[in-house]
């Protein structure tokens, strides 16, 4: 697997992009906007927010694609949709010390960091699993639980994915997220909740299809209407100009010509027509939400970040070669507004 460093040394500070969100908030039932402004600083994997409409600090510990394999008797009627994905990850090199590692100890190096640093909560952002395997999910879970530190679980398009089962992407997650990964979600619906977390709306909204449907897409809107700041976790990256098919939400490009993997993934091609409207509508949504802090994303294996319309999308590398994000939202001291 090619990896790239993220930022091998020193810091960079988005501030210099001049980002400046808007928020609102309901008073006497008339919306007033002021300037939100918002400052991300990023040094390797450790992220840096200071916002305006943060009044106290919040450490989240963000993960995605540990692509964990681990599997039991159970999983023997399913080796035929498993195999090559349990073979795909049995051993990485580490994101930092280049040394030798599996999934499994780096999630669990991860989630004792997370426990090192008293983490708020940990983000799970999809492909946790390289196949929803009860061992894998239990094994999760127990893990989650020792912890005790609150999490958010949004899917992958792995995590509920047997290569080469019949049916659609959609029947299959639905089918999937019912019969293997419901607890992961706590009670929360699967495609879309929110959390609040000392004044920040967490949106765990899951675009594992590459898709959103109409649900999602008023979910989004009405919690945007609150005014509340709002971090939105998606598994695959949204669009970016010059960026990949890999970023394939609400990407243009996306669709049945630009699909190379559906043989090889043994799954369903993408549309002939690329997306619905409805992700096209999500995306704009999105990236004109002025309470919106950043998106935060998996998928590609390899640290990015994104400046889209004045909004920070930053991606984590894979958890699998021991990769997460060390997030930090701070309040913006009043000095400091004063003189920016």
């Amino acid at each position: 697997m090619k990896r790239r460093s993220f930022i091998k040394r020193g810091t960079v500070a988005i501030s210099s992009f001049g980002l400046s969100h808007n928020y609102f908030t309901n008073l006497d039932l008339k919306k007033r906007y002021e300037p939100l402004k918002t400052f991300v600083t990023i040094d390797q994997h450790r992220v840096s927010f200071f916002a305006e409409g943060i009044n106290e600090s919040l450490k989240v510990i963000h993960i995605a694609d540990t692509h964990l394999f681990k599997d039991d008797e159970r999983g023997i009627p399913f080796e035929k949709y498993s195999n090559r994905m349990a073979k795909a990850y049995n051993q990485t090199t580490h994101f930092l010390t280049r040394s030798k590692t599996t999934p499994e100890d780096s999630f669990l190096q991860t989630l004792a960091y997370a426990k090192e640093v008293n983490a708020d909560i940990i983000t799970l952002v999809g492909d946790i699993f390289s196949f929803p395997s009860e061992l894998a999910i239990e094994w999760v879970l127990h893990k989650l639980d020792a912890i005790s530190i609150p999490y958010i679980f949004v899917a992958g398009n792995h995590d509920w994915h047997y290569e080469g089962m019949e049916g659609t992407m959609e029947s299959l997650r639905n089918k999937w997220i019912k019969n293997r990964l419901l607890p992961l979600y706590q009670g929360n619906n699967p495609l879309m909740a929110k959390y609040d977390i000392k004044g920040i709306r967490f949106l765990a909204i899951d675009n594992s299809t590459y898709q959103i449907n109409d649900e999602q897409l008023v979910f989004f809107n009405e919690q945007i209407a609150t005014g509340l700041p709002i971090v939105l976790l998606v598994h695959i990256p949204m669009y970016a100009p010059g960026k990949n098919i890999s970023y394939g939400c609400a990407n243009p490009n996306w669709n049945a010509a630009s699909d190379r993997n559906y043989k090889l993934e043994r799954r369903p091609k993408w549309p002939e027509n690329g997306h619905t409207e409805t992700t096209f509508n999500f995306y704009q949504s999105v990236f004109n939400a002025s309470n919106l802090l950043g998106v935060f994303a998996g998928h590609i294996h390899q640290n990015s970040i994104e400046i889209i319309k004045g909004k920070p999308q930053i991606v984590s590398d894979d958890n699998a070669s021991g990769g997460f994000l060390d997030i930090d939202f701070l309040k913006l001291e009043e000095n400091h507004l004063n003189k920016i």
